[in-house]
């Protein structure tokens, strides 16, 4: 027996933009405590920043892969684009990080290196996730009736 669901157009919306959402923050809260880290640093604890900067980070790289997925296969398609687009564009800066990380890191060391490395990040990552945000909460979403199979 199958049963129709109705998929609010605020659900799709959402659904569109939670993927970059969360990014931003992470990456935002990453900053944040690399540069609390290092107002709280001294010369004996240098490697402060680094610890307080890098587990959001770290979190949401492992957090993300349940979101992206729970995404993947919402019935609406600009929902899944939005999410699809969301995910290279985080995977990808965090994928190259990985080759070129330690080459940034290693042209001015240190917590200044964290700073770059971590810079070039929010700024390839955020300015495109606030515009994706931004164009879904533009677009004109509509509800969707699909119907749901139903176990006796």
């Amino acid at each position: 027996m199958k049963a129709k669901r109705v998929i609010p157009a605020s659900s799709s919306r959402f659904a569109a933009q939670l993927f970059n959402f969360i990014t931003v923050v992470v990456l935002l809260i990453s900053l944040t405590a690399l540069l609390l880290g290092k107002l709280l640093a001294g010369h004996k604890i240098g490697f402060l920043p680094f610890v307080l900067s890098l587990p959001p980070v770290m979190i949401w790289l492992g957090a993300s892969i349940f979101v992206y997925a729970s995404i993947a296969h919402h019935p609406n398609p600009r929902t899944t684009h939005y999410n699809k687009w969301a995910g290279y564009r985080y995977y990808g800066v965090m994928g190259s990080l990985v080759v070129f990380g330690q080459p940034l890191y290693g042209l001015l060391g240190g917590w200044q290196g964290l700073m770059l490395v971590q810079g070039v990040a929010v700024v390839v990552i955020v300015p495109w996730a606030l515009f994706d945000i931004y164009r879904a909460a533009r677009e004109p979403w509509q509800d969707m009736t699909i119907e749901v199979a139903i176990n006796e």
